[in-house]
């Protein structure tokens, strides 16, 4: 076993990494760059090595940097997270190179599978299905027109080096084409340094699923099940479970069985997550791209089978053997994880950076709360704006939606704008609690809010009609009134006046009237 990794990542994934590390007795080393002096994965680590100024490119990206600072700290290993450089296959090969071992799949492999239409391919090869398309980056616009119209609108542009939704572009006929091609060529270059792009039908009303293999250097893969990952923001996940609402044993069964072919199929080492698109009405299940690395979602997979795969992907790496087999992994009860991100939902979800001046977290049965701040951490500009990955496990998944609402009720962040309130929502709506989910659920999650609030505006505007109305009717009955008051009090004013003006002029007759009053 190690003696000593360096973790090349930041944040509540390097807190993460940490603590598994402690687990196994390994002394963790962090890197960090001048933005992030005073982090909370600095402090919890042994040692610590800055690589740079705050810009990623001149701190987490410096693949030699990283190297130098692990040879400094006489490092076994280097885990990288994910982001950064957990996909490079540079830095994979850099590492090997310098005598240490990289805590993750083959470069080879890695390449295969980081590329988008290398990656179809191989799933052609290996016997799993793809969503229909291309398997060559398209080389111009007129292919991208031939390609359509062959396949039929609406199709997908998609990246071919990349993920996390960029370089994508939703086409929906000719006369979108040549700003969707050209939008994505320029993005993926943007985002990746490679401007290729591929094209693929648009599957509708999809459900975006996807299944953990773990492989070893002594050739047993095996499969975790499967993780919904529908709800997604921009291409980007937000809500992840598993297992999926579905609930389906043999597609499980039939995707897991696809996932561990491709994973062979590579020389697959590690943690690794295969991708699938799968139609919500025929359980057709299309392959869309496999993630060599360990996944954002990983702690739901972690709750519902009991499989540490942080601890697991350290110890593989050292060359031991996967400490369970497929017959032995079990999916108890069920977990869903809401990504907390420094993010203003009621301003289209634009960073919120800033310091943390108050912070209170969930606790109590089946709750996870995967952190990488604490109270006066600052959330900076320079890197993505994630703070936490809240996660609840249930007996059913009732359960862990009713926990989870208790969870995002209870936690509170001062100081920044957070996903918290939006996440709230979601929780408590009809749909979501029912296991109506696909790609387009957040697009109609919101258009149901639009449409309530309106109709909570045009509530409140006759509430507020109402009450000027009987504000109006209650001023007027003061009004009748009090000019009946005032009429009563001038009638008796004015009898009250003839009275003393009649004793005056006629005293003598007043005077003998009260007498014989008091007489009889």
């Amino acid at each position: 076993m190690f003696e000593k990794i360096l973790i090349a990542n930041r944040g509540e994934i390097a807190v993460r990494i940490i603590r598994a590390c402690r687990d196994l007795g390994i002394s963790p080393v962090a890197v960090y760059s001048e933005a992030d002096t005073e982090s909370v994965h600095v402090r919890l680590c042994d040692e610590a090595v800055c690589i740079g100024p705050a810009p990623s490119v001149e701190s987490y990206l410096r693949i030699q940097a990283i190297i130098d600072a692990a040879k400094a700290t006489s490092a076994d290993a280097i885990h990288p997270g994910y982001g950064f450089l957990a996909e490079n296959t540079d830095f994979a090969r850099a590492v090997t190179a310098a005598g240490l071992i990289f805590i993750g799949p083959s470069a080879d492999a890695m390449e295969v599978m980081g590329s988008k239409t290398s990656a179809r391919r191989a799933a052609v090869e290996a016997g799993v299905p793809i969503v229909p398309g291309t398997v060559e980056p398209l080389n111009s616009l007129d292919e991208a027109k031939e390609v359509a119209d062959t396949f039929g609108y609406p199709v997908m542009l998609k990246a071919s080096a990349g993920g996390g939704g960029k370089g994508m572009r939703l086409v929906e006929s000719f006369a979108e084409l040549r700003s969707g091609f050209d939008n994505a060529k320029s993005e993926a270059a943007a985002a990746f340094g490679d401007s290729s792009i591929y094209l693929e039908k648009a599957v509708a009303r999809p459900r975006h699923i996807e299944i953990q293999v773990f492989a070893d250097s002594h050739r047993n893969v095996v499969h975790l099940g499967e993780r919904e990952c529908s709800i997604q923001r921009r291409h980007q996940k937000v809500i992840e479970e598993c297992p999926s609402p579905i609930n389906d044993s043999g597609l499980r069964d039939a995707m897991g069985a696809a996932a561990v072919k491709l994973a062979r199929a590579v020389d697959y080492v590690g943690a690794g997550t295969v991708e699938f698109l799968v139609a919500d009405e025929t359980r057709d299940f299309y392959f869309l791209e496999m993630n060599t690395r360990l996944q954002v979602e990983h702690p739901v997979t972690e709750l519902v089978t009991g499989i540490d795969l942080v601890r697991e992907q350290i110890t593989v790496a050292a060359g031991a053997p996967l400490s369970f087999t497929q017959q032995e992994v079990r999916w108890q009860g069920h977990a869903i994880e809401c990504r907390v991100y420094a993010e203003d939902p009621d301003n289209n979800f634009f960073p919120s950076p800033g310091r943390i001046n108050y912070l209170h977290l969930p606790y109590g049965p089946g709750i996870r709360d995967d952190s990488g701040i604490e109270l006066n951490s600052e959330v900076s500009i320079y890197y993505d704006p994630l703070i936490s990955k809240l996660a609840a496990w249930g007996r059913t998944r009732e359960e862990s939606i009713d926990r989870l609402r208790r969870a995002l009720d209870e936690y509170e962040v001062g100081g920044i704008k957070t996903t918290l309130p939006f996440f709230r929502e979601i929780v408590r709506d009809e749909e979501f609690k029912s296991g109506l989910l696909d790609t387009g659920f957040i697009s109609r999650f919101n258009e149901r809010r639009a449409v309530a609030e309106d109709e909570d505006g045009q509530e409140a505007m006759r509430e507020d009609m109402a009450v000027i109305a009987a504000s109006i009717h209650y001023a007027k009955l003061q009004r009748e009134a009090n000019y009946s008051r005032s009429r009563e009090d001038q009638n008796r004013w004015k009898m009250s006046s003839r009275a003393a003006l009649h004793e005056a002029r006629n005293p003598t007759s007043v005077r003998s009237n009260k007498l014989r009053d008091r007489k009889q």
